[in-house]
């Protein structure tokens, strides 16, 4: 241990705290919308953090991203218009990209801020996706965006720091949000959303009133998880579908080889096997009584 390092402190919930050893902290603002920091770390490699919540680690940010936005895009038949609310590092889209199929990505990130900020000291994280010309970027609320703009998505990722109460996102996990998510839907279209920790510890944080509301929207939801050690917890994502959906393992990875998606580090047909293979303690998680969140009564994680 490098006792001239220092030592930081994310807030997991009310009795749990990660402690991270810095090497060094590379940029700290605060935008008009939330606190961005970016350290260089021990164990983790350059990460970032917005209001104190770690978002992405050099590390292991494969692990979240690849999880995000594969089982979407491979349940779709042929996905070619993608919409991505957040997602400012760039690396939600970095991998919507790869496929051949896709023909635009409309970006909606409310903090040109923080992308500017991520293409500057995270550049890896994008791996020049904000050059391809088939992205279209906005900056804007994606709730405004989407009430504005009647166009409509074969899949729609959902990629948003957690429902903070002065954090910008509170808006974008209600039922409200998520009906309008359905009515841009191409037919057959699917959207997921980043669904905050799982596991029996973190689970009842948000993530079983996300699950619960989605399938009060949504004629089929698919629930899912992967560990990213950087969040310290398993993590989980809510597919909501117009049709249902089943592919087996060589489905999967013969239609990642027919979109030419070839270099891929965590997601392939026996992984998804794994993501959506919940224990039983996270099936009771997810039959458990709880509230719907509306903008009435919205989640927010303390």
């Amino acid at each position: 241990m490098n006792n001239n390092y220092q030592w930081h402190s994310e807030i997991i919930s009310e009795d749990l705290k990660q402690l991270v050893q810095v090497e060094d902290e590379i940029f700290s603002f605060q935008t008009k919308f939330q606190n961005v920091l970016i350290q260089r770390t021990s164990s983790f490699g350059t990460r970032l953090l917005l209001d104190n919540k770690t978002q992405s680690t050099e590390l292991d940010e494969f692990i979240y991203h690849e999880s995000l936005v594969h089982p979407s895009l491979i349940f779709h038949s042929n996905p070619k218009s993608v919409f991505v609310a957040g997602g400012g590092e760039g690396a939600t889209i970095r991998e919507i990209l790869r496929y051949q199929s896709v023909e635009n990505v409309t970006m909606v990130d409310i903090d040109e801020e923080v992308v500017k900020i991520c293409q500057q000291y995270l550049p890896k994280h994008s791996s020049g996706a904000f050059d391809d010309p088939r992205l279209d970027l906005n900056f804007d609320d994606a709730l405004i965006f989407l009430k504005k703009k009647k166009n409509k998505y074969d899949v729609m990722i959902i990629d948003l720091p957690d429902p903070l109460e002065d954090g910008p996102a509170i808006m974008l996990y209600t039922k409200e949000f998520y009906e309008l998510l359905k009515n841009r839907l191409n037919p057959g279209g699917i959207i997921v959303t980043q669904a905050g920790p799982t596991g029996p510890i973190l689970s009842d944080q948000c993530f079983n009133r996300i699950a619960k509301t989605m399938k009060n929207v949504f004629p089929e939801t698919f629930v899912y998880e992967s560990f990213v050690p950087s969040f310290v917890s398993t993590w989980g994502f809510v597919i909501g579908s117009l049709e249902s959906k089943n592919l087996s393992v060589s489905e999967i990875d013969s239609k990642l080889l027919d979109q030419k998606v070839l270099d891929l580090k965590y997601y392939d047909g026996i992984t998804h096997q794994g993501m959506f293979s919940l224990s039983i303690q996270m099936r009771n998680v997810l039959s458990e009584d709880v509230d719907i969140i509306t903008s009435q009564n919205p989640l927010i994680v303390k």
